[in-house]
């Protein structure tokens, strides 16, 4: 991947790209474990399980296909209200409401404009969430990364996160995230881009590896 990849305006087929490459990586793993993993606690989602996450993913792609968003959609109180609902479903039900989601909700999304952009990028990095509570490798990474990089890019740069200089050890040239129009400095990352990535989705970070300057580690996050 390089820097031409990273758009300066938005691509509405860039979400569903992300989704259905994530589709087709995740949903034959998901179908390949016992249903003892999916009461796995995950790192990333402190006190969600691995079940919690799939049912809070599958359902948010379902109220995206289906254009239910009432008041208060995605808070934390709906999202548990979500996992509730599917309680009673099967580890397969959950995961074949996630694969239609995965297949339908690009479309969606991008007659939406770009306000759910986002919901792509969390889906994906739940994802890396999951993957990382197996052990399995790819997490925050993987066949997805340079869609994931690129709608990262466009998404702090359309809702004017602060900006980011990236020299990125698995990409090929630098990468730029961020409001790009000079009134602050760039803040630097040198590091892999899943450690960049955990940055942005204020998951669990290595000890070391990386180096962050001219921010705080908080300031990426742009899902707090």
């Amino acid at each position: 991947m390089t820097t031409a990849d990273v758009r300066e305006v938005r691509d509405p087929e860039l979400p569903g790209r992300l989704l259905t490459t994530e589709r087709d990586l995740l949903i034959p793993l998901l179908r390949a474990r016992p249903d003892a993993d999916y009461a796995l606690p995950t790192a990333g989602c402190p006190g969600w399980t691995v079940r919690d996450v799939l049912a809070h993913c599958s359902a948010a792609l379902t109220r995206v296909v289906e254009s239910r968003f009432e008041k208060g959609v995605f808070s934390p109180e709906s999202n548990q209200r979500d996992i509730a609902e599917r309680a009673e479903w099967t580890n397969a039900q959950v995961v074949d409401e996630l694969e239609r989601g995965m297949t339908e909700a690009g479309a969606a999304i991008a007659g939406a404009g770009g306000v759910l952009d986002k919901v792509a990028l969390g889906e994906w990095v739940h994802a890396g969430d999951v993957r990382e509570t197996f052990g399995e490798p790819g997490a925050y990474a993987g066949g997805g990364l340079p869609h994931a990089l690129a709608l990262l890019a466009w998404i702090t740069r359309d809702r004017g996160h602060l900006p980011l200089h990236a020299d990125l050890d698995d990409v090929d040239e630098p990468l730029r995230f961020g409001d790009l129009s000079g009134e602050r400095t760039p803040a630097r990352y040198i590091g892999d881009a899943a450690t960049l990535v955990r940055l942005y989705a204020g998951r669990p970070l290595p000890t070391a590896g990386y180096e962050l300057a001219g921010a705080k580690e908080g300031e990426l996050n742009i899902f707090g």
